[in-house]
């Protein structure tokens, strides 16, 4: 599959990974750091993920595909964990990995 056929998840994916980047970021600068664990450990593993899905959708690799049900459940997770904060960051990651589950959804259809 040609990459450009993958453009709308890889921007999804991308928006992702930056937002789970800045929550995990912004996460440890809270005064309670240690109840945001969950949230930053689900931010990683969603940037991590997310990163590695996008590079193989980028370069149009026939195992980009194999990644995105793990992706979704990943980015499921941390939309779900993030969604339990209060903070501006934590409620703009959930948003964005909503997003990113609706767009892998859609490539995996």
């Amino acid at each position: 599959m040609h990459h450009s056929q993958n453009r709308p998840a890889i921007d999804a994916l991308q928006e992702c990974i930056l937002a789970c980047e800045h929550c995990a970021t912004a996460c440890l600068q809270e005064e309670d750091v240690k109840m945001m664990a969950r949230c930053i450990m689900l931010d990683r593993d969603c940037a991590d993920i997310c990163r590695l899905t996008m590079t193989l959708l980028a370069r149009g690799s026939e195992h980009g595909k194999h990644l995105l049900r793990e992706c979704m459940e990943v980015c499921e997770a941390c939309a779900v964990e993030c969604g339990k904060h209060h903070h501006d960051h934590c409620q703009e990651c959930a948003t964005a990995c909503r997003r990113c589950v609706e767009a892998c959804k859609s490539l995996a259809a």
